[in-house]
């Protein structure tokens, strides 16, 4: 094997570390903008003053297609391939396919607060239970596939596979 060859198969698993530390640093900045929307002690710039609620609903939005783009290629591409490769890991990759319906299912609720302006405490509940699920599920996917994804022969774009963060 070739050393660009091995340089491009070892990639899908930092390809995966990396768009999930991207992801998890997506939901501290709109965690983070939720804070400062809320922060009375917040300095009295008037355009954080005037518009939290949409930073807030551009954080929130761009965080929720993020996540769903990366679920999304994971189902479409990466899952079908590892199940491909990896027969015996076919009840896992269903299994986080679960969690990426569960997901789905929460990011909705987030949406929905947002687009109704919900209060912030409101919203806060809804990005925690966001946090946990996501980084629970990030764990244990990054536990289960990791190794496999090291010699994992996929020819795509990882934009594609693992979404556009």
């Amino acid at each position: 094997m070739a050393e660009g060859e091995k340089a491009r198969l070892t990639a899908w698993s930092h390809e995966m570390r990396s768009v999930h530390q991207r992801l998890r640093e997506a939901l501290r900045v709109t965690r983070a903008a939720l804070e400062a929307g809320q922060n009375p002690e917040a300095p009295e710039d008037s355009a954080q003053v005037e518009h939290p609620v949409r930073d807030l609903l551009l954080f929130c939005h761009g965080f929720c297609a993020a996540l769903t783009g990366h679920h999304e290629g994971e189902d479409r591409l990466l899952f079908p391939a590892t199940a491909a490769a990896h027969p015996e890991l076919r009840e896992t990759l269903r299994y986080l396919e679960q969690d990426h319906s569960m997901i789905a299912h929460l990011l909705a609720g987030l949406r929905a607060a947002v687009d109704r302006a919900a209060s912030p405490a409101e919203l806060d509940q809804h990005l925690e239970g966001i946090a946990a699920i996501m980084e629970s599920h990030f764990r244990y996917e990054e536990r289960q596939l990791l190794t496999v994804l090291e010699s994992l022969e996929l020819d795509a774009d990882p934009e594609d596979v693992l979404g556009p963060l």
